[in-house]
């Protein structure tokens, strides 16, 4: 199989806190592993074990690092050329220390894809009062955060706070009991005031509100919300809709295109005029099954050019 990139999910966090039940589902998910051989580095042997049926089944090639002395750029080369791996799944060992992974160099077709860092909720506030920097050394270099076996009526705001200080950009989730994942994000977390007669939504927000209304439509059905955009034409769209939008940057320079929602009023589409929309929030259910919201037009106004055109996609 050929290999133009080998991407690496380095998985860490604190002891029994997840991590190779994480591990498991990467593995089982072609579209991280490439349907080729996965060569899982265990730096720490916990109480979940790598299910061997789950290995063979998902061409999973188990490599045990006894010590930090083992993870060397000597050995993965070897263990490159040996395996021939499609992807890489490393369950680091937090006790090691992050700056390890400075220590050496990857094989050449190897990358880091996405690191991901586990918290047993459980334990949360006990760790983060005890063992505060071996807890969260990991949490600061994570492009993803990972609370799990989190209960009914567990403080996940309070917890999102905290992460959110020592990691700016990081996706934060919470798994909970039932076996359901929410970003914990609650109405008193957004910015805006969810409880005004008209949500004012500013130029800087456009991007957490578009990003939060994708993932929580049902918080806005009902509500008013006033903001800039403009109105886009769409081919598929009968008369008297429109794409309300701005431009996003959506991978890279060359990717740009607009994100809105689907606008139901008299506005003529015009993609270079900017204009305030005040409008009101529905879902509605789209022919994929899923939720959407969609704006009713109720009142527009023509408004100035925001002073950055491209919209900032801001984490909570």
């Amino acid at each position: 199989m050929r290999r133009d990139f080998v991407p690496v999910y380095l998985v860490t966090g604190f002891i029994e806190s997840g991590k190779t039940t994480l591990g498991l589902t990467i593995l089982g998910n072609e579209r991280f592993t490439n349907g080729g051989k996965v060569l899982v580095l265990v730096c720490e042997e916990g109480e979940v074990e790598w299910d061997e049926k789950a290995l063979e089944k998902y061409k999973g090639v188990q490599v045990i690092l006894d010590s930090a002395d083992e993870l060397t750029t000597e050995r993965l080369a070897e263990l490159d050329k040996e395996i021939q791996p499609t992807c890489v799944i490393m369950e680091y060992n937090t006790m090691w220390g992050m700056e390890k992974l400075d220590s050496f160099d990857l094989p050449r077709l190897w990358g880091w894809a996405q690191v991901v860092t586990t918290a047993d909720a459980t334990t949360f506030d006990n760790y983060m009062a005890n063992m505060r920097k071996i807890l969260t050394d990991p949490m600061k270099a994570a492009d993803m955060i990972y609370v799990n076996r989190c209960g009914e009526n567990f403080n996940k705001a309070s917890w999102r706070k905290q992460l959110r200080a020592m990691n700016s950009a990081a996706t934060i989730l919470f798994e909970n009991l039932d076996g359901t994942v929410d970003d914990g994000i609650t109405d008193e977390d957004l910015p805006y005031d969810m409880k005004a007669d008209v949500i004012a939504i500013s130029e800087e927000q456009f991007g957490l509100f578009y990003v939060d209304s994708m993932d929580h439509p049902e918080r806005y059905d009902g509500k008013k919300v006033r903001l800039v955009g403009q109105a886009w034409k769409r081919r598929e769209f009968p008369k008297g809709y429109y794409y309300f939008a701005r431009r996003a940057m959506t991978c890279c320079s060359n990717d740009i295109a607009p994100c809105g929602w689907v606008c139901k009023g008299d506005r003529t589409p015009d993609n270079k005029t900017y204009f305030t929309l005040t409008a009101s929030c529905r879902c509605v259910q789209g022919p994929d099954g899923q939720t959407a919201l969609m704006l009713n037009e109720l009142s527009t106004e023509r408004a100035k050019t925001p002073r950055e055109e491209l919209v900032n996609f801001v984490n909570l």
